[in-house]
């Protein structure tokens, strides 16, 4: 496009799936996310994609399972009683090694939950919500401008990696409208794709699967699928350190959260409290070696999340007990404020005075 539009979140995920070149999208409404499917259901048409709205999300998810076995590139979204309707599908496509994009409009939960914005699905992204050893890139955008370059670069991961990828964002991120350009490019030079299932004439079939029988070769599979983690734990960890080298208590957010941990900072700064952030934007793989490094120069470290601790549980493997880890959150679709976290932050440097 070249130029800054505005736009919600919701929009510019899914104008910057149809610039990354993707050209199918089957999935299911839910609130917070509709407008992805209803901006792509108008979009699609005018690029030659298939947009399909399915009966439900289990039949989404098998559906974005056979176009990515036919080697196109193919995406769904949801919120999160609709991600976790997936959860087995999402394992199937892992252990047969397929690429997709999946986006995660949080809500709250558990259950139906609440429409407001959350992020009580950490575990069930990061951790592999379905059964089995595997795992899913996922990225956890934080602006509009943030949330499109992620989408756009998600494809090349997941063509690179044959593997999902996840963009994790809640209902404010789907909501809210900035200004954003479309101005990464997806790239044009894509992996081979001879493992697809197109038609087997002249040369051997391709067969495309997640079941095996010997317990060997179901363990030799297992191992492969773990080196390729290993690939991306080595490769794609990526995060933003924020005012964190003359820091005395460190702030550690993601998403949403993190945006407002920023004003947070600057008033505490105003106080003469010098706080910074840690702000992972790649929840998998997860910037561990960050938090261990910052915890060499810190006592104290503030984790804000809008869940009752979950990623709290990853700093605390990163800062390896080098400083004392704290935690603030809101549930149900309560948001931090600002004040709330200067307020925390303060009695946290009092007491360690």
């Amino acid at each position: 496009m070249g130029k800054k539009t505005l736009m919600t979140g919701n929009e510019a995920i899914a104008e910057a799936a149809v610039q990354a070149g993707c050209r199918h999208f089957f999935g299911y409404p839910i609130t917070p996310q509709s407008e992805i499917p209803e901006y792509l259901s108008k979009r699609f048409p005018e690029v030659g994609g298939c947009f399909l709205q399915a009966e439900s999300e289990i039949a989404s998810i098998y559906m974005v399972f056979g176009a990515a076995g036919a080697g196109a590139r193919v995406m769904t979204s949801s919120s999160s009683p609709g991600i976790s309707l997936m959860q087995e599908g999402i394992s199937y496509i892992s252990a047969a090694e397929l690429p997709c994009v999946i986006v995660n409009v949080m809500r709250g939960g558990p259950g139906l939950g609440g429409i407001q914005p959350s992020q009580s699905d950490y575990f069930q992204a990061t951790k592999g919500g379905g059964h089995g050893d595997y795992h899913v890139l996922v990225l956890a955008p934080s602006t509009v401008q943030e949330a499109a370059d992620l989408m756009m670069e998600a494809f090349d991961l997941a063509d690179k990696y044959r593997n999902p990828v996840m963009i994790l964002g809640d209902g404010f991120l789907g909501q809210m409208i900035e200004p954003v350009e479309f101005k990464h490019m997806s790239s044009t030079d894509r992996p081979a794709r001879d493992w697809t299932i197109t038609g087997a004439k002249g040369r051997a079939q391709n067969v495309v699967k997640s079941l095996y029988l010997k317990p060997d070769v179901l363990e030799q599979h297992n191992l492969g699928l773990h080196r390729k983690y290993q690939k991306m734990i080595k490769n794609e960890r990526r995060v933003e350190a924020y005012l964190t080298e003359d820091a005395q208590i460190i702030i550690v957010a993601f998403g949403m959260a993190a945006r407002i941990a920023k004003t947070a900072i600057k008033i505490l700064r105003e106080k003469d409290i010098k706080a910074g952030l840690v702000r992972p934007i790649t929840l998998f793989p997860f910037p561990y070696q960050t938090l261990e490094r910052v915890a060499e120069k810190v006592d104290n470290l503030l984790v804000v999340e809008m869940n009752l601790g979950q990623m709290i549980e990853d700093v605390k493997l990163g800062v390896c007990g080098k400083a004392e880890v704290h935690f603030y959150g809101r549930v149900g679709g309560m948001v931090p404020n600002y004040d709330e976290i200067v307020a925390d932050v303060e009695k946290i440097v009092k007491e360690s005075r």
